[in-house]
């Protein structure tokens, strides 16, 4: 019995080289196809950022309607929304705090303002981010996140 025991001990003793090289190759493959396909996914993070970003910014939007009446003039902006705007039709029901939790007006996944049009083209007011390279228009990361195409 003793034998069978030892014989069992020796061969059990470890990974070849052979072994961790198949397996060091075989990761080397697998990074080689996945990393190209993550890669392209911060993009999509920032755009999929920018329309959650847009989206809460027109609930505080429908909020001051309700409390103010109207939504703010181009002229008033977004920042209308943190403080009470004091050019244009002034309310006295502004809400203490504002409408932007924090008080401050957040900025693009890039770090731009968002251009705020009221009346807007497209609707009773328009949102627009102009993705990465912050100029209108532009396709893939350079894409613009508009309000009005947000579902």
């Amino acid at each position: 019995m003793r034998l069978s025991t030892q014989k069992i001990v020796k061969n059990t003793r470890g990974f070849t080289l052979i072994e961790l090289m198949v397996v060091i190759v075989i990761l080397g493959i697998l990074a080689g196809l996945i990393v190209p396909r993550i890669m392209g996914r911060p993009e999509e993070a920032k755009q999929l950022k920018a329309k959650l970003t847009i989206e809460s910014l027109e609930t505080s939007l429908r909020l001051y309607k309700l409390d103010n009446g109207a939504y703010p003039t181009t002229e008033q902006g977004l920042n209308a929304l943190i403080s009470p705007p004091d050019t244009g039709n002034v309310s006295n029901s502004f809400r203490e705090g504002g409408y932007i939790e924090k008080g401050k007006m957040p900025k693009d996944p890039w770090g731009n303002e968002f251009v705020y049009l009221s009346p807007g083209v497209h609707g009773e007011y328009d949102i627009i981010s102009y993705g990465s390279d912050g100029v209108p228009g532009g396709e893939r990361k350079d894409k613009d996140i508009n309000s009005w195409e947000i579902e």
